[in-house]
């Protein structure tokens, strides 16, 4: 029988496949270009990890991690996003909160980002609850997920 506990569904490692955002005219963009990768990740005591990047991001010239030139941190930076920290989940609005400990970007410190559920099968859908600001505008943004198989 299918679990029909929506918490217990998310968890599990999830493959991203599509990340988009739409404007208030409908105007869609791909902020990862149009094959992103990466991973959300949602664990059964209630932590998330997300993980996601433009699949060709450029080298960096040496392979100091923390011996590059600002502006190819600039660079890898604007491809990729990344947060973690505890989720909780509202079977009745059919939304998670990401209380996020750590982020890239680091204004999200502290806060939580709540999205809005769209689980069919394999298939995961994360929305943006409301119009959130991208590159100056309000936008709503649009995740797709598939459940990563064992072997990746």
């Amino acid at each position: 029988m299918k679990d029909i506990n929506l918490r217990n569904q998310l968890v599990g490692a999830w493959a991203l496949k599509d990340f988009t955002q739409e404007n208030e005219n409908g105007d869609i963009t791909y902020p990862l270009d149009k094959k992103p990768s990466g991973f959300i990740i949602y664990t059964p005591d209630g932590y998330m990890s997300a993980q996601m990047q433009k699949k060709d991001r450029a080298m960096f010239d040496s392979d100091d991690m923390f011996g590059g030139k600002p502006e190819e941190y600039k660079q890898a930076a604007s491809g990729y996003l990344a947060y973690s920290g505890r989720f909780f989940v509202d079977e009745q609005k059919q939304t998670v909160t990401h209380e996020l400990t750590a982020s890239l970007f680091p204004n999200w410190l502290g806060k939580e980002q709540v999205r809005l559920i769209k689980l069919d099968n394999e298939t995961l859908i994360l929305t943006t609850e409301q119009p959130v600001m991208f590159n100056g505008e309000l936008q709503t943004a649009k995740v797709v997920w598939e459940r990563a198989p064992e072997n990746y």
